[in-house]
């Protein structure tokens, strides 16, 4: 007898449930804090950790779309928080850093984003969070896999 779809049972749907509370709770206290959107808040970090990068490259580290990447690139420039610069690589593309007051605001949201992931995830153990850690990315292993049809 084949197996019955429960959607509540189903791990696509509660990893996307669980993925989906989490990032507005987070988003929730960013726009309130800081005036950011999500997709903003992680072009600063990435921008913070990786330096001066393509919006192609950005979509890459963010597994954002061109249409998200731009606007938020778009906001955090009207704001002063991110330059564009011309990338030497490719004429055709500019290379995004951090201006002074992004770097000032990711000083200020890095901390933030830190004290809310203990307060998310202070019901595991550091134990459970790593093994959390290494399960997350197996998954993730596994669905770009499925997604470029390889067995």
């Amino acid at each position: 007898m084949p197996k019955t779809l429960k959607l509540d049972e189903f791990l696509p749907y509660r990893l996307s449930i669980a993925s989906n509370t989490v990032s507005d709770a987070v988003a929730s206290a960013y726009r309130t804090l800081f005036g950011l959107r999500i997709p903003e808040w992680r072009l600063v970090a990435v921008l913070a950790e990786g330096g001066a990068m393509s919006q192609q490259a950005l979509c890459g580290r963010t597994r954002m779309d061109k249409v998200t990447v731009s606007r938020a690139a778009i906001a955090l420039a009207e704001r002063g928080l991110i330059q564009r610069g011309a990338n030497p690589d490719d004429q055709r593309s500019h290379l995004l850093t951090l201006s002074q007051q992004g770097w000032a605001l990711y000083e200020q949201v890095a901390p933030k984003a830190l004290e809310f992931e203990q307060r998310i995830f202070d019901t595991l153990s550091d134990t459970e969070r790593t093994q959390l850690r290494a399960m997350l990315e197996r998954i993730e292993v596994a669905a770009i896999a499925l997604d470029r049809g390889v067995d």
